[in-house]
């Protein structure tokens, strides 16, 4: 079975799952659900290139990368405002202001991306680096900022809900630090002098991706039976 058209199955229904949540949900979650969602955006791109004309586009390759980034930054400040909110249980801030704010930031990077030159592969590279830099970075940033909230609400039923984020967020790195390490040490083209390096840093990629789609389309489906 193709590994991409999984991951694309079980991202779909995880960006689904998400996304109804946020709309359901509590405002605290509007961020940290839309985020997850946006992950589905990234995720497809790349993987439709072969059966979606326009995909191959590098524009819209460029466009679905800055996309992923914006995706790990609005879940982090979904985090972080939940963070607070279990210290102070204050929330400032509507659910429509989230989804206003994020499609003003999606349509400056459209524009963005449509008035500059067409990226070279190289430019698309970089631009890869550059997501999946920043998911590295910010998984372990979460997991600690998650490792706090277990703290604060631990005596609660939802505890549990940010201990499988903590899992979700251990998935990604796998995911996007072994993508990473691929990039960086353009372990593709040397896959010929480190075949056991190459293969292990794909398949903990792999791994990570589907373990990432499960988790999260798991951990929104037990939150959404827990708060209702």
């Amino acid at each position: 079975m193709d590994l991409s058209l999984l991951q694309l199955g079980l991202w779909l229904i995880a960006g689904i799952v998400s996304f109804y949540f946020s709309l359901g949900s509590a405002r605290v979650w509007t961020s940290i659900s839309l985020g997850f969602f946006l992950i589905l955006v990234g995720v497809i791109i790349p993987t439709a290139i072969p059966f979606l004309p326009g995909a191959d586009l590098p524009r819209v390759q460029a466009l679905g990368s800055i996309i992923g980034t914006i995706a790990i930054m609005v879940m982090t400040h979904g985090f972080m405002e939940y963070y607070v909110f279990s210290r102070t249980l204050e929330l400032e801030g509507r659910r429509r202001y989230v989804f206003m704010g994020t499609a003003l930031v999606i349509l400056g990077s459209v524009v963005f991306v449509a008035i500059n030159p067409e990226p070279s592969s190289r430019t698309l590279e970089v631009i890869r680096i550059i997501e999946n830099a920043n998911w590295v970075f910010l998984s372990i940033i979460n997991i600690d900022m998650l490792r706090k909230i277990y703290l604060n609400v631990k005596d609660t039923p939802i505890a549990r809900g940010f201990l499988a984020f903590m899992g979700v967020f251990v998935c990604l790195f796998l995911w996007k630090g072994a993508a990473l390490y691929i990039q960086v040490y353009d372990l593709q083209a040397l896959a010929g002098e480190y075949p056991f390096r190459y293969q292990f840093s794909s398949v903990v990629s792999h791994l990570g991706n589907i373990l990432a789609s499960v988790s999260v389309g798991g951990t929104f489906v037990y939150l959404l039976r827990l708060l209702r």
